[in-house]
């Protein structure tokens, strides 16, 4: 075991710290470019990263030992899987070092947007003393559904064990356990029965703006909104449209469709500028999964990936 890392993202140094100490030799390359990264790859046996480049063929071509790329985080959109898999290059990511912080930050801001704390901090810091025009509704009572049942949606199930609400669940890859207050349901059913819908997918082409006008209209009755997910989960237009027809009563978005591929700047348009407007709609700025805590658990959990190959 040893060789060459490069670190092409920052991450918590507990990574460079055990690597180092089984034997791999470590190299920041977090503030070179495009090019000088690629370069510098070439005689790399590990590549660590979050989202800052794309991992396709053309970073990857001269990388000739290249034994695995690890992402300090969730999703894999920015990999080309099958040209890894081509290679032998061995994927690691960690989402099960920021599904808490990500189930928790998701129960955040459906709590805030029921309760109207945003505007009501607001306002108040304002002088304004408004009781009736925040008044707020309970989460218990509802039916939640969770779409995409892994490591994120599985620790939002876990957080919202403490309310008396029903738990729909949905995947079409994992088998999901009928478990306390937890019920397997397909989609149609989540159409029928849900008023709070949670994204926690994956960024895929079958997944591509999965939340646009069909989804919004297929429900029976109005729901809530929460994407925990990628921002191009949701087509933001569409789901403007159903909140001002009614058929969405509120959002809270983590993520937003015109992110970046670094999720580092937003790109201003017309329809962003209409959903920063937007009176019921509750944004953050790409952080459910950002915490102290997941910063660490996160690299540490790629330590013991890398380790144990």
């Amino acid at each position: 075991m040893g060789g060459k890392v490069v670190f092409i993202d920052s991450v918590h140094p507990i990574l460079q710290e055990r690597l180092e100490k089984a034997g791999y030799s470590c190299v920041d390359a977090t503030l070179l470019d495009y090019d000088s990264c690629a370069a510098i790859t070439s005689d790399a046996v590990g590549i660590v990263i979050r989202s800052r480049f794309k991992m396709d063929e053309s970073f990857l071509k001269n990388a000739t030992k290249l034994e695995f790329i690890a992402r300090s985080g969730a999703g894999m959109e920015n990999i080309d899987v099958a040209y890894c898999e081509s290679r032998g290059i061995e994927l690691f990511n960690a989402p099960e070092g920021n599904r808490n912080a990500v189930a928790e930050h998701a129960l955040g801001m459906l709590l805030n947007l029921f309760r109207n704390i945003k505007k009501g901090d607001s306002e108040v810091h304002q002088g304004v003393w408004d009781r009736e025009g925040n008044r707020g509704i309970e989460l218990d009572g509802k039916t939640v559904g969770i779409i995409g049942f892994g490591n994120n949606g599985g620790a939002f199930a876990k957080k919202l064990s403490g309310f008396d609400v029903r738990v729909l669940a949905y995947d079409k890859y994992k088998t999901v356990p009928n478990l306390g207050q937890v019920e397997a349901a397909d989609m149609e059913r989540i159409f029928e029965e849900a008023d709070v819908v949670s994204f926690h997918v994956p960024q895929t082409e079958e997944t591509l703006f999965w939340g646009n006008t069909d989804f919004f209209n297929a429900f029976k009755k109005p729901i809530y909104l929460l994407n925990m997910s990628r921002g191009k989960i949701v087509r933001t237009q569409d789901l403007l449209d159903a909140i001002d027809l009614g058929k969405v009563l509120g959002a809270c978005l983590d993520v937003l469709e015109f992110e970046s591929t670094s999720f580092s700047e937003i790109d201003k348009n017309e329809t962003l500028i209409r959903l920063l407007n937007h009176p019921k709609v509750l944004l953050s700025p790409h952080i459910a999964g950002w915490t102290h805590e997941s910063y660490f658990l996160l690299s540490d959990v790629l330590a013991d990936k890398i380790l144990t190959r």
